[in-house]
């Protein structure tokens, strides 16, 4: 979502985006004319007409459960956000007996909190968590 209008979505889509992604974007670009949504989170600069870039992971009960804020020249890691969503979803999916630490991959090993793991978070980490 931006403030740019359905018609930019389309030219940036059709002249960049497919350059990049077979096909072009998977998912629906929407405009946010006006900064109405980009207010709401912050990220609209009313004076300038302009939105910082924002990342907002929001589960389907409506709850941001991540976000990332970025000035413009910096790019963001699509990578990194797609992993996010998978730790969020396995964590939800779990009811809360898995967690995924620092650097979780899908497929790795994930953490069980209980007072257990108090204080032994760095043994676990140390011998089953190896960086590959």
């Amino acid at each position: 979502m931006s403030i740019d209008s359905v018609f930019v979505h389309k030219m940036w889509n059709d002249h960049e985006l497919s350059k990049m992604v077979s096909g072009g974007v998977p998912f629906p670009m929407l405009s946010d004319a006006g900064g109405k949504v980009g207010t709401v989170y912050g990220v609209y600069d009313d004076e300038a007409g302009v939105e910082t870039r924002g990342r907002f992971l929001i589960d389907p009960d409506g709850v941001v459960q991540g976000l990332e804020i970025l000035t413009p020249p910096v790019g963001r890691n699509v990578a990194e956000t797609l992993r996010s969503i998978h730790a969020f979803q396995l964590v939800r999916n779990s009811k809360g007996t898995e967690a995924t630490p620092s650097g979780w991959r899908p497929g790795k090993m994930t953490l069980k909190p209980g007072p257990d793991l108090v204080g032994r978070v760095w043994e676990v980490w140390k011998t089953e968590m190896a960086f590959d």
